[in-house]
């Protein structure tokens, strides 16, 4: 048996993915998970202390973990329509984006990356938690802000209103999914272990594919004031063919984020070799 420290959040699309295989519900070879469930941010800090065997990461932060961290092929969160959105109390229009504080769900998110990418002259910025953003929006502190995950779903009951969606501004410049968030493996691992690593998680994605309603118990468990209907719509956006493997296009859209960021000065250059090969 060989014990694999995973970090991965508490996000209906990441319990999905994960629950097959560190519930043993799929052949993992032999491999045991200590998991660490964290938000995004949290995560992405213990990415750049190198702390984790295997974890889920936004690839902005992994620009800055790629000499200690590899891309797996599977687990990724990439697609179509679903990226962040920039979104307001009061009526904004793209133009003004540059003048007004905005809230963002982390320095090292992949929606702020994709924000200094569409407005790199938009820096009043302020962090929160993702889940803290319409509120902030909605008492005043903040002008705007940049919402992921589930509140995409409910940020017009709230009354507040979409400047631009980061994800239509991608698509509509490249073609290409949006590359949201990837799973890294520890370049210090054998490269036996990662490939092995790579195999269990795409186990993992194809079993929950299988079986969508198995994983249920363990979703509910970090999602209990989420309806079941929002909790599979959230999974819905988030897990497809890219979380089974990457592909051409997944690789391609990576690279072109990285290139793009790297030009206009918002990354600085990095290891070119990111992908398990």
């Amino acid at each position: 048996m060989t014990k694999i420290s995973l970090g991965f959040s508490t996000c209906p699309n990441d319990t999905f993915i994960f629950d097959a295989m560190i519930h043993q519900k799929i052949y993992t070879e032999g491999l045991v998970f200590e998991v660490v469930l964290g938000d995004v941010e949290e995560l992405n800090n213990k990415a750049l202390k190198s702390e984790l065997d295997v974890t889920k990461i936004s690839y902005h932060a992994f620009s800055k973990i790629a000499d200690n961290y590899l891309l797996l092929d599977s687990g990724s969160a990439l697609g179509y329509k679903n990226g962040p959105l920039l979104i307001s109390k009061h009526k904004i229009y793209p133009d003004e984006v540059n003048d007004i504080k905005i809230a963002i769900p982390g320095l090292n998110t992949t929606a702020n990356l994709l924000l200094s990418v569409a407005f790199p002259n938009a820096t009043n910025k302020k962090e929160y938690l993702f889940s803290d953003i319409e509120e902030a929006i909605l008492s005043n502190e903040v002008d705007a802000g940049l919402i992921i995950h589930e509140n995409r779903f409910t940020y017009k009951a709230k009354g507040l209103k979409k400047i631009i969606d980061l994800g239509e501004y991608w698509e509509k410049e490249t073609g290409l999914p949006i590359p949201l968030g990837g799973i890294a493996v520890n370049r210090n691992l054998e490269k036996d272990l990662q490939l092995k690593i790579n195999r269990v998680l795409k186990r993992s994605v194809e079993f929950a594919f299988e079986n969508p309603k198995s994983a249920y118990p363990y979703i509910k468990q970090y999602a209990q004031e989420m309806d079941e209907d929002v909790m599979y719509k959230h999974i819905e956006l988030y897990v497809n063919d890219f979380s089974r493997e990457l592909g051409v296009d997944g690789r391609k859209a990576i690279n072109v984020l990285y290139e793009r960021a790297i030009a206009l000065g918002v990354l600085p250059e990095m290891n070119e070799q990111i992908f398990l090969t």
